[in-house]
């Protein structure tokens, strides 16, 4: 069975910091390029980051470019998710995603991320 479970969450004050992680199971993870998206109360889904199977590639949106970072642990079969600088438009539920460019949930929880001024 296929589970993806985002954690690492949370209320935090504008400019802070969050880690999200993604730990996947019932697939192999490594030859996946895997995504970030989220969904903010009243919006439609948003793509956020992506990155190759390797790790040597990712791409960001325009909106957390230079402050979030995705990067992966192929080994521990982990997605990772570091936001910093983080602005309460960053307030969302945050779900991990197979495929580049995923901007849809891939059947996880979700994370709920809350920033506030």
């Amino acid at each position: 069975e296929v589970q993806l479970v985002e954690s690492g969450g949370g209320l935090v004050q504008s400019g802070g910091s969050l880690r999200l992680s993604c730990a996947t199971s019932g697939f192999t993870f490594s030859p996946y390029s895997m995504s970030w998206n989220r969904q903010a109360p009243g919006k439609g889904p948003e793509w956020v980051a992506s990155i190759i199977s390797s790790g040597g590639r990712t791409s960001y949106a325009d909106s957390v470019k230079g402050r979030f970072t995705v990067s992966r642990d192929n080994a521990k079969n982990t997605l990772y998710l570091q936001m910093n600088s983080l602005k309460p438009e960053d307030t969302a539920i945050y779900y991990c995603a197979r495929g580049w460019g995923t901007r849809a949930p891939d059947g996880g929880p979700g994370t709920q991320v809350t920033v506030s001024s």
